[in-house]
């Protein structure tokens, strides 16, 4: 029976950890922007082949 208590003793710990740090995440702002990050890939691959043409188009042979 002792078990029993150790076992709820500590799961009521970890819940209160993960609480805690949901809500210490969600004070700091890791939530506040969730669409740019979904769209910052599709321009990431524009901006890096328009630097490659840059950069070859300056170059004298």
């Amino acid at each position: 029976m002792g078990i029993i208590y150790l076992m709820l003793i500590v799961s009521l710990l970890i819940a209160l950890f993960f609480l805690f740090s949901f809500l210490w995440a969600t004070k700091s702002g890791q939530y506040d922007d969730d669409y740019s990050p979904s769209i910052r890939i599709l321009f990431d691959d524009e901006t890096k082949s328009e630097q490659k043409k840059a950069t070859h188009g300056n170059r004298k042979v």
